[in-house]
């Protein structure tokens, strides 16, 4: 429970701060750029050069994809069905697929698994949730960001002028090694300030009573990302039971980060880009508050379906 009593004392001194008259209004957008174009390149140049595959581990990275096309299908049906704004589907595009499984999921794997399952949590968050930050994320905020359409050639202006998309290329291509020891230490300073920095800006932004156009995509996308997707998550693992050798370890790490709320480093995001922040904060604090009771949920059913860990 520690982390998730530094994710909600962050969010409550943000809250806190909006009422003192010292504090900017625009205080929160300060701390997202902060985090986005300084912290999030640092967390990439640490962690992109580690990633090595392996084909025993599979399920872990095919699940968070696969999650990511049934999300996205289904945020275009409703959103278009339902006449739902471009920003509120860029939100739901995002904070749908995006969990926050490296933060509350190690934690949370730890204490209902074990800590011997702790890698298999770094494979299903470096190889899913991580990259999809470093993809499909910068995409959507490139294509929805401006507020109209835009061509395929202005959106990779854009993604060539990010500092996020730019540290990636050079954490594929050089590593980190040529940052030094002094530099490799300085990274991860700046890397760590990334969780209070995002967290402190969703509670200066954070507002209980939400414009009434956000209130159906915000219910939608807390029943989509707390109790669909799991369901999902968990229908696939057993259709690849059928194909792959999934062991009940594999299954149900991958079950319960499926399970996590929604990603904080990607809401910041959104709000960098000013992409229904509203919505935005609210979907990453509600989703936070209830997957304390959901997230346990998801851990029995998975208890319930592949049995003790070998």
């Amino acid at each position: 429970m520690t982390a998730y009593w530094v994710i909600f004392g962050f969010i409550a001194v943000g809250m806190i701060l909006q009422r003192v008259p010292y504090v900017p209004s625009n205080a929160s957008q300060w701390l997202n750029q902060t985090a986005i174009f300084i912290c999030l390149p640092a967390l990439i140049l640490i962690h992109v050069p580690s990633l090595e595959p392996n084909l025993a581990l599979l399920p872990l990275i095919i699940i968070p994809w696969a999650l990511l096309v049934v999300s996205a299908l289904l945020v275009l049906l409703i959103t278009r069905s339902l006449g739902w704004s471009r920003e509120v589907r860029a939100v739901l595009l995002v904070l749908l697929p995006l969990g926050n499984t490296s933060f509350l999921g190690f934690p949370l794997v730890e204490a209902l698994l074990g800590r011997q399952y702790l890698s298999l949590a770094v494979v299903y968050d470096q190889f899913g949730s991580f990259l999809m930050v470093s993809t499909h994320v910068l995409w959507v905020v490139a294509w929805y960001g401006t507020g109209s359409r835009v061509t395929l050639g202005s959106m990779a202006k854009r993604l060539f002028q990010f500092p996020p998309f730019l540290a990636l290329l050079v954490a594929l291509i050089f590593g980190h090694e040529w940052l030094g020891s002094a530099g490799f230490v300085l990274v991860e300073v700046l890397a760590g300030a990334l969780l209070p920095i995002v967290t402190l800006a969703i509670g200066l932004a954070l507002r209980l009573r939400l414009p009434q156009e956000f209130v159906g995509p915000l219910v939608f996308g807390i029943v989509a990302k707390l109790v669909i997707l799991p369901m999902v998550a968990g229908g696939l693992l057993l259709a690849l039971g059928m194909v792959l050798d999934v062991t009940p370890a594999v299954a149900r790490v991958a079950l319960l980060e499926a399970a996590m709320p929604s990603m904080i480093t990607a809401s910041a995001l959104l709000c960098q880009a000013r992409l229904a922040p509203a919505l935005s904060t609210a979907m990453v604090a509600w989703t936070v508050l209830l997957s304390v009771a959901t997230v346990p949920l998801w851990h029995a059913v998975g208890l319930w379906i592949w049995g003790v860990l070998p």
